[in-house]
């Protein structure tokens, strides 16, 4: 297949006549009722798991000093994929591990084509579905592709419902020469995202064993729905978690903000968390940051945030004085070890995927490596993430006054769609690295 092939977008019209979200299951705006049924009630029930997978494989990966920042979404879209194709005891790991449905796959279709329509409703019109509508104002694009080795068994099932529900183009690749599937790759995640992720499979990782490769490219890039001014940001004092300072450029502004006070519930002792939400272009996507309060560590929050939690936040609209550092983070993640560690152990060891081919030889995951970008600034948020997954034969409260949110310690922030609560972007800023 030629490669511009594996780039087309498949669109959900339906989706597209949604109002936009808002906060969690505590505030979601209602959807229309199109015939009577939800068409992202399947969507949604994903959504949930993939968020409930995003906390849980954070817990894993912040164990390490310093910033963490990840895709559940795009980990959970490559792992979906390879879902597909494994029987037994592989996919009952996979589909426990990865919180998914029963039947996953369409869900999948639906939210990838949610998350890539081209357009939303006008407000005013937004119970009609065939329109009017407008351009969305900002980007998040969502993209699939499977490379698999030429004149290899592969099941032609495997291969129609990828395409079918991840609109997966199939590729065909000589992995006898790795380092020029390796490069071919690479490339295509670069455009898909924007040229923020670059060399997603290093040097060395492919090899003529390999038989596969499932990835997954995101791409985000909106304004700030409420922007701070330039001229508004200082240098100030950020504390890191072990006591120590450094100067970061803090954003500020005041305005009327979605925002919530909890309490962790981790010890008899209180646990208090602030939560804002910084709404980007049309409120369709967010960002929620979680800080710490008092005593309450941004280690107590990974440990302790989950998707039910996060549900049941109570949050008001009121005047908030919002200080946020300006930052970047750039991360990349093997993330074998955190997989098993969260139970998928038999697609790394004794897997069976014969459910993508009918060849003798026994294919296992090799690797599944992630890459993530972000930077958010006074505009708003760039982000993007990409991830594949390889496999191969056997080798190896209220109150008038204004409330304060000064984000000059560690916090936890999240990137979610705000019509499914799906957890795009999930992470941990620790400030400026030593």
């Amino acid at each position: 297949m030629h490669p511009s092939h594996i780039t087309r977008r498949r669109f959900l019209t339906a989706a597209s006549a949604l109002t936009a979200g808002g906060l969690f299951g505590s505030r979601l705006r209602a959807c229309p009722n199109l015939g009577g049924e939800d068409p992202l009630r399947e969507a949604k029930e994903l959504a949930a798991g993939i968020n409930a997978f995003g906390h849980e494989l954070h817990r894993r990966l912040a164990k390490g000093d310093g910033s963490t920042f990840f895709s559940p979404f795009s980990i959970e879209a490559a792992l979906g994929m390879t879902s597909a194709g494994a029987k037994g005891k592989t996919l009952e790991e996979m589909q426990k591990t990865l919180h998914l449905p029963t039947d996953p796959h369409p869900a999948f279709g639906a939210l990838i084509a949610h998350l890539n329509r081209p357009t939303r409703p006008l407000p005013s019109r937004a119970e009609q579905p065939s329109g009017p509508f407008t351009k969305r104002g900002y980007e998040l694009n969502v993209a699939n592709a499977i490379w698999a080795m030429k004149d290899y068994p592969w099941r032609k099932e495997f291969m129609d419902l990828t395409r079918k529900h991840y609109g997966s183009g199939v590729v065909e690749t000589d992995f006898r020469k790795p380092n020029e599937s390796r490069q071919r790759i690479n490339s295509w995640v670069e455009k898909e995202t924007q040229k923020r992720i670059k060399n997603l499979i290093p040097d060395g990782v492919l090899s003529p064993l390999t038989r596969m490769v499932l990835t997954n490219a995101i791409y985000f890039k909106s304004a700030w729905l409420h922007r701070f001014a330039k001229e508004n940001t200082k240098d100030a004092p950020f504390t890191r978690g072990d006591g120590t300072k450094v100067d970061v450029p803090l954003m500020a502004q005041t305005g009327r903000f979605e925002y919530g006070e909890f309490d962790l519930g981790l010890t008899r002792a209180s646990n208090p968390v602030q939560v804002l939400e910084l709404p980007y272009t049309n409120n369709e996507l967010s960002m929620l940051v979680f800080l710490p309060k008092g005593a309450t560590t941004v280690e107590h929050i990974v440990t302790a945030l989950t998707s039910k939690t996060v549900t049941n936040v109570a949050m008001k609209l009121q005047t908030v004085n919002v200080f946020l550092p300006r930052f970047k983070i750039e991360t990349e993640y093997s993330l074998n070890a955190a997989l098993i560690d969260l139970g998928m152990k038999a697609a790394f060891r004794d897997a069976d995927f014969t459910g993508m081919h009918t060849s003798d030889e026994h294919l296992f995951i090799t690797h599944v490596l992630h890459k993530a970008f972000v930077d958010v600034d006074e505009e708003g948020t760039e982000a993007a993430a990409a991830t594949a997954v390889i496999l191969g034969r056997e080798i190896v409260s209220a109150n008038p006054q204004p409330k304060e949110f000064r984000a000059d310690r560690p916090f936890v922030f999240a990137i979610r769609d705000n019509t499914t609560n799906a957890t795009l972007f999930l992470g941990r800023y620790c400030g400026p690295a030593k």
